[in-house]
């Protein structure tokens, strides 16, 4: 092969490297999205296991509770390494016991939108998607 034919294939990946590129960010995104909601929907499928043993959602507290105590209480395993964890979980509860919240929040390793939130919200028996209390 000839110095100019390697150039002409160096140019040609470029240019679809060029064309692309662009479009990885918004399939990340997505994918990204769907990881949160997909460990969402394990969360309250954990939830509702939980209340079926104990009677209340988990925590039966009006705080908040991090990776670690979802993981250690809950049964379950969501990331908890900073250097690959791309959400941040938390799951909250009434006093009353009877409505769970979870919220994945963008960690600032995650790349994309750091202050992208989801929420799932658990009134009764049935998944909610409205506000938490």
């Amino acid at each position: 092969m000839t110095l100019l034919e390697i150039l002409a294939i160096l140019i040609i990946i470029g240019i679809l490297a060029a064309i692309a590129l662009p479009n990885f960010a918004p399939v990340r995104e997505k994918v990204l999205d769907k990881e949160a909601s997909a460990s969402l929907k394990l969360i309250q499928a954990a939830q509702k296991i939980y209340k079926m043993e104990t009677g209340f959602y988990f925590p039966y507290s009006d705080t908040e509770s991090n990776q670690n105590t979802i993981n250690t209480n809950l049964k379950i395993l969501l990331p908890t390494d900073d250097a690959t964890r791309k959400w941040t979980y938390k799951c909250a509860d009434t006093a009353s016991g009877t409505t769970s919240c979870s919220d994945a929040t963008r960690t600032t390793s995650g790349g994309g939108d750091p202050n992208k939130r989801w929420r799932l919200q658990i009134t009764g028996s049935e998944p909610d998607s409205g506000a938490c209390p």
